[in-house]
C-alpha cells in the first residue's frame, strides 16, 4: 500500500495537469484563437470556458486571446498642407475593433502594435488627401463633419484588410504651425489696421460733413436773425419817426423843446470835451428864456472858432 501511494499521487497530478492544460477562460472583453501547430483550428467569440487538446508546450494547441471591444488609437501632430500650400497640424484619433480575428492573426501575427502602426500610415495619407482638396477654414465649419466621414471611408478598405473594422474616426484638433501662425497673425493684424483706417476716414468725413451742415445752418440761422432784426429795427424806425412826426405835428413848441432839453444833457455830459460856444447863441435861447421866444442879441461875440475836442477839461 504504501508503494502504491507514490504512483497514485502522481497519476491525480497528471490529470490535473491535464485538466489544467485543457481548459482556457474568455470574458467578455476578449476573444479566442485556438492554435494547433501555428494554424487555426477554431475562434472564439462569446465568453465562457472552452476545451482544448492538452500538451500546449509541445506546441499541439494553444490559445491566443484578442480584445473583442472598440479601440483607440490617436496620432498628434500630423502636418498637412491644404489647398492654399499652408501647412496645419492635426490631431486625430481611430476607434476600431477587431472584427475577423482570422486575418488579424494573418496579417500582423495577432499584434495590435503593428496594427497600429500600420493605421498610422494610412491615417496619415488619408488625413494628407483629403486636407489637401480644402482650405483650412473647412476643418473650422460644418464641413469638418463631412471630412471626418470620408477619411473614415478611405480607412475602412484598408483596415478590413487587417481585419480591423472602423468604427469611428475623429478630428480633435486643427492648428496652425508656429510660422503659417505668425504669418496669419500678422496678416489679420494689418487687415484690423486697415478697416480701423477705413472706419476712422468714415468717421471723419462723416464728423465734417455734421460741422459743415452745422456751421451752414449757423451762417443762416445768424443770418435770418440778422434779417429779422434789420426788418424790426427798421419798423422801431419807423415808428420812432412817425412817433416823432405826430408829436411835432400835436406841439411844435413842445417837441422843440423836448429837442432842446435832449440836446444839451447830450452837449453838457460829462464826455471830456469843451466846446466854446457864444452866450447869444441860438443853441442857449432856452437859457435865456424859458419860452425859448427870445432871438439872438442885437450886438453878437466875436465869432468863435468852432468846437474842438480836447482831451482834457
Amino acid at each position: 500500500m504504501g508503494n502504491r501511494l507514490p504512483v497514485f499521487v502522481v497519476i491525480v497530478a497528471v490529470i490535473l495537469f491535464l485538466i489544467y492544460s485543457s481548459v482556457f477562460v474568455v470574458n467578455a472583453r476578449q476573444q479566442a484563437l485556438v492554435l494547433r501547430f501555428g494554424e487555426i483550428v477554431d475562434v472564439k467569440t462569446e465568453p465562457g470556458i472552452y476545451f482544448k487538446a492538452p500538451f500546449s508546450f509541445f506546441d499541439a494547441d494553444t490559445v491566443q486571446l484578442i480584445e473583442n471591444r472598440v479601440l483607440r488609437f490617436d496620432l498628434d501632430n500630423i502636418r498637412v498642407q491644404v489647398s492654399g500650400g499652408k501647412f496645419y497640424e492635426v490631431d486625430a484619433f481611430i476607434a476600431y475593433r477587431i472584427s475577423d480575428p482570422r486575418v488579424f492573426r494573418a496579417a500582423v501575427s495577432g499584434q495590435i502594435e503593428l496594427a497600429e502602426a500600420r493605421l498610422r500610415t494610412r491615417l496619415d495619407a488619408a488625413l494628407r488627401r483629403v486636407y489637401g482638396l480644402r482650405d483650412f477654414e473647412a476643418a473650422l465649419s460644418e464641413e469638418r463633419a463631412v471630412m471626418m466621414r470620408e477619411v473614415r471611408d478611405q480607412l475602412r478598405p484598408d483596415a478590413t484588410s487587417l481585419g480591423l473594422q472602423i468604427e469611428d474616426v475623429r478630428i480633435r484638433r486643427t492648428d496652425l504651425t508656429a510660422e503659417v501662425s505668425q504669418q496669419t497673425f500678422d496678416r489679420m493684424k494689418a487687415e484690423r489696421l486697415a478697416e480701423a483706417e477705413r472706419l476712422r476716414a468714415r468717421g471723419n468725413e462723416a464728423a465734417q460733413r455734421i460741422r459743415a451742415r452745422a456751421d451752414r445752418e449757423v451762417v443762416e440761422i445768424i443770418a435770418e436773425a440778422q434779417k429779422e432784426s434789420e426788418i424790426l429795427r427798421g419798423e422801431g424806425e419807423a415808428q420812432r419817426s412817425a412817433t416823432f412826426a405826430d408829436a411835432y405835428k400835436r406841439d411844435p413848441a413842445f417837441f422843440d423843446f423836448y429837442r432842446s432839453m435832449n440836446a444839451y444833457g447830450t452837449a453838457l455830459d460829462n464826455t471830456g470835451t469843451t466846446m466854446v460856444l457864444s452866450p447869444s447863441s441860438e443853441f442857449f435861447r432856452y437859457f435865456r428864456d424859458p419860452d425859448g421866444k427870445d432871438g439872438p442879441a442885437k450886438a453878437p461875440a466875436p465869432a468863435a472858432p468852432a468846437a474842438q475836442p480836447s482831451t482834457g477839461q
